[in-house]
């Protein structure tokens, strides 16, 4: 099974912690040279020296430190990096911070809009800087990292839920209109994993019923058939097949990573 990323160039966002960074690290484990992409510049820069212990030396990583709360400074920010590498990028990681938790009817209007434009519109302005060199590559691995919320939308989560499965629906019409060149559009719905934002529901679910955080945790953990949380390296496993060769003719899926937690297939 070919897995060989070598001379592939991969854009990861939020790839300063968590399943980002897990990621990045799987993907240059295989070969990639990575742009890492987040706000916190501190946190990227040590980002490139843990890469640096886990990659070879004809690998070359860089950073992009910018907010997806604003598209057209993404546009500027990764077209300008562009630019002062001559890089062409073979793979797309669109992985940004979920919504906060909330009921979907107290939900106010700018709260779907700046949604919406850190979502899906940073999403389709990477995918346009990109697909024509992935086209002259004949190699394009595209892979948004979103929710399982867009096969059963989740309790306490109205605004993720409906911009995650705006999301879900763009790739999918992306994946058809790329595959006949080489580029897949794929989708990955982490279950509940162990990272920042996962501690955040915990904490907010605490305060809201009066439970202990340890008790929240458990009652979670009860609904995922391996009764336990996933990690971020789990995660990036399954991105980074995606991204290979190897999965070549997979395209246009919703592929959970979530313990069995979803209640469809």
């Amino acid at each position: 099974m070919n897995l060989d990323l070598t001379g592939k160039n991969a854009f990861v966002g939020g790839s300063s912690k968590g399943i980002g960074k897990a990621v990045a690290q799987e993907l240059a484990r295989l070969g990639a040279n990575i742009t890492l992409v987040g706000r916190d510049e501190p946190a990227l820069m040590q980002g490139l020296i843990d890469l640096s212990f886990i990659s070879k030396a004809e690998q070359h990583h860089d950073s992009v430190a910018v907010d997806f709360s604003n598209p057209d400074k993404v546009r500027s920010a990764v077209a300008r990096q562009m630019k002062k590498t001559n890089k062409t990028f073979h793979i797309l990681v669109n992985n940004t911070g979920g919504p906060a938790s909330g009921n979907l009817q107290a939900a106010k209007e700018d709260e779907f809009i700046t949604a919406f434009e850190s979502h899906l519109i940073c999403n389709h302005v990477l995918a346009q800087l990109f697909i024509e060199g992935m086209k002259q590559s004949n190699y394009g691995r595209i892979v948004n990292i979103i929710s399982t919320s867009v096969k059963t939308p989740l309790p306490n989560l109205g605004v993720s839920n409906t911009i995650r499965a705006a999301v879900a629906n763009w790739a999918k019409t992306m994946a058809n209109e790329l595959g006949e060149f080489g580029i897949t559009v794929n989708n990955i719905l982490p279950g509940a994993t162990e990272t920042d934002r996962l501690q955040s529901i915990i904490r907010n679910k605490s305060d809201k019923t009066g439970w202990e955080e340890e008790m929240v945790k458990n009652e979670m953990m009860k609904e995922i058939p391996m009764k336990r949380f996933g990690k971020p390296e789990e995660v990036a496993n399954a991105v980074a097949f995606l991204c290979s060769p190897a999965a070549a003719y997979i395209n246009g899926i919703n592929l959970p990573v979530d313990g069995g937690r979803t209640g469809s297939l």
